[in-house]
């Protein structure tokens, strides 16, 4: 039995969008005025750099919905439905969909943790772990992936590598409000202080 977590980040950290955008379908959530060439690595730069929360929140945006992007109509469809069938609970579908992006498209990152998520809901963290492990292995910078590994190593009662997991994401992302509130729990239960 695993114990129960304390404060957890936000079940947000495993899937890339948010809520909206998942509803209005992986298609529409990618504006056409985005520009075309690979400013991948300025976006992450002015990332690191926001001052705050309001001010990554345009940014994160962007990347997200660059991870998004498949290059496939077939992927960014069964990935929508995915996401449709996730909002339903219907998670036996959702990993029926999304077994099949992860074969059509294995170098595609956003597939990989879309399932990770899934398998996270149905708390089988094995297999969670092992496709975050890939999602990492693709986009090192991913940290929705490291988040939710973090919050796999909480549930574990593995707060040493969550609390490095945490870090990581703030290196990458440092105004994410849900690793930094991870953080400051995991402080302070290993100071004895209530969470």
């Amino acid at each position: 039995m695993l114990p129960p977590e304390a404060a957890p980040p936000a079940i947000d950290d495993l899937a890339p969008l948010p809520e909206s955008e998942i509803e209005s379908g992986a298609r529409n959530a990618i504006p056409d005025d985005e520009p075309a060439q690979d400013d991948t690595d300025e976006l992450f730069e002015a990332l690191a750099r926001a001052p705050s929360a309001t001010a990554a929140r345009p940014i994160v945006a962007r990347i997200q919905r660059k991870w998004m992007r498949s290059g496939s109509a077939t992927v960014d469809l069964l990935m929508l439905r995915a996401g449709t069938a996730m909002k339903a609970k219907d998670n036996g579908l959702a990993l029926d969909l999304l077994d099949m992006v992860t074969r059509l498209a294995p170098d595609y990152a956003e597939g990989w943790n879309r399932r990770a998520t899934v398998f996270y809901l149905k708390q089988d963290f094995g297999r969670s772990v092992a496709d975050i492990e890939r999602v990492l292995a693709l986009e090192p910078r991913h940290w929705g992936a490291m988040s939710g590994l973090g919050i796999i190593m909480r549930r574990l009662d593995r707060d040493e590598d969550a609390m490095r997991l945490f870090e990581e994401v703030l290196k990458i992302h440092p105004a994410s409000e849900n690793a930094r509130k991870a953080i400051e729990d995991l402080a302070a239960k290993s100071a004895g202080s209530p969470t």
